[in-house]
């Protein structure tokens, strides 16, 4: 090989990306109704977290593979991230390869986004190693074809969302700064909830799980308009009815967190994973020793803050 020439092994190595794929928290999730089109119409305000998985994305000639270190997760065309791929293929034309390794740290069947934010990060990869053939709204509009979660991470900070989780809108400087880098703690039984599962309950029990359009705006604009409103005042989940109906060791926990330690908690998307707003002098072992206590060695926990 000439002196200076870069091998095809390294140039592969050179253009491969790692990226962030975060979890999310649902701080308010209002459920407002059943669309024609079987989806769900909501209102909820979303945060990533500095927490989550990681997606590596190299090139190759043609094609779609994955790898994955977290037994169970598939790896054919059901997984979020190929179907990602072949949208975007789809969308921009671009007849080049990808294959992607995803290092799992986000808990399946969680409410945490993990799916839609390693989707969202193959799209963010491809669309680089494709020489940006998509714009903003171009990779906003792919997205939403691929997950209603996914059009969320394309930001990077806490939004708005609305329709079926498409319609997006950054939240405004002065409530982003009352809930930017602020520590959460994550936690999870060992036991998860499917989605389908969860909003086919809501269905069966409509219309008492549903929240009304105005009444959901009225409350988010009530925390919007007043300044220095905490995320505290904030919290709601509409899904929460449904799971704890069926799985009591949530609500269980969340009060007891909020009985003895004085947080504020409650569950994520359609759970089964939970989060408490954590004060800056807490001590959160204690907090990772009662849930434990109480939920054994199968609970997840993990510390981190709002992105």
């Amino acid at each position: 090989m000439a002196c200076g020439a870069v091998s095809r092994e390294d140039a592969r190595r050179l253009s491969t990306l790692n990226l962030q794929a975060p979890a999310k928290i649902n701080l308010f999730l209002a459920i407002t109704g059943r669309r024609t089109d079987s989806y769900h119409d909501l209102l909820s305000v979303a945060a990533p977290l500095l927490w989550g998985d990681s997606l590596e994305v190299g090139p190759r000639e043609r094609g779609f593979t994955l790898s994955c270190d977290s037994p169970g997760i598939p790896a054919d065309d059901s997984n979020l991230v190929i179907k990602a791929a072949n949208a975007f293929a789809a969308a921009t034309g671009w007849t080049g390869g990808a294959h992607f390794d995803l290092r799992k740290k986000i808990p399946a069947g969680s409410g945490l986004g993990g799916a839609s934010s390693n989707a969202t990060a193959a799209l963010k990869g491809l669309n680089t190693l494709a020489g940006e053939p998509l714009d903003g709204p171009g990779l906003a509009r792919v997205a939403a074809t691929v997950g209603s979660d996914c059009a969320l991470f394309l930001s990077g900070t806490p939004v708005v969302m609305r329709g079926r989780g498409e319609r997006i809108e950054p939240l405004a400087k002065e409530p982003y700064s009352r809930i930017r880098g602020m520590r959460i703690m994550v936690f999870k039984p060992g036991f998860s909830i499917l989605t389908p599962w969860a909003y086919s309950r809501l269905v069966a029990d409509a219309p008492r799980g549903y929240v009304t359009p105005g009444r959901a705006e009225a409350r988010l604009a009530d925390w919007l308009d007043h300044a220095g409103s905490s995320g505290d005042n904030l919290l709601f989940n509409s899904m929460e009815r449904p799971a704890f109906a069926k799985y009591p060791a949530l609500p269980a926990m969340i009060e007891h967190l909020q009985n003895r330690f004085g947080v504020s908690a409650r569950m994520s998307g359609s759970g089964s994973a939970c989060f408490a707003l954590l004060h800056e002098d807490m001590a959160a072992a204690q907090i990772e020793s009662a849930i434990r206590e109480a939920w054994g060695p199968s609970a997840f926990m993990i510390e981190t803050r709002i992105a």
